[in-house]
């Protein structure tokens, strides 16, 4: 009882993370909670479609070419180059109304230099249960990107993720039951 007492706050504390560190290792060690590396279930590559709104440029050309290598930045993580396989740009539209209660979709002649760009792009990814997982960041539609080459930095969005080599998801599924219930003892 006198340990008891000539203990501090701060020495139960530590008392108490030692401990709870214990626990998480003892829980990783025999399997009953899963490791971050545990979660892939297969490799492989993805195209990633990005799309960029309303992006001004006054010149001729695309910035973007076909073939050509552009940084991408992941939710405002730098990752690494990737290879552009493929882009298309039109100009800004508006629709218009026309005779009959009916619309017509024209080009917006008051932003002459204003374009839509739709950005396609390579990548391995690991696949885990939740989607592709690339440069430690779950790609999803509706994710914020930033490309950035020579002559340009733009900030787009995840449009499209198109995976190239056929992820059977049966053989997933299969997979995850099976480590779902190895970690869970289920027999």
């Amino acid at each position: 009882m006198d340990f008891l007492k000539k203990l501090r706050p701060f020495d139960i504390v530590v008392i108490v993370l030692i401990l709870a560190a214990i626990m998480v290792f003892f829980a990783t060690s025999t399997g009953k909670r899963m490791t971050s590396s545990k979660q892939i279930v297969a490799d492989a590559k993805v195209e990633i479609e990005v799309y960029f709104r309303g992006v001004v440029v006054t010149s001729k050309n695309s910035p973007f070419k076909e073939g050509d290598e552009t940084f991408i930045t992941i939710r405002n993580v730098p990752y690494t180059k990737l290879k552009i396989k493929s882009t298309s740009y039109e100009r800004k539209k508006i629709m218009l109304p026309a005779a009959g209660s009916k619309y017509q979709v024209v080009e917006d002649i008051t932003s002459p230099f204003n374009y839509d760009f739709l950005v396609t792009v390579e990548d391995n990814a690991k696949i885990t249960k939740d989607g592709a997982v690339v440069g430690g960041n779950k790609i999803k539609i509706g994710l914020p990107v930033t490309l950035e080459g020579l002559d340009y930095k733009l900030n787009g969005v995840v449009s499209n993720i198109t995976y190239l080599q056929s992820v059977d998801e049966n053989t997933i599924n299969n997979e995850l039951d099976a480590e779902v219930n190895k970690n869970q003892d289920v027999h």
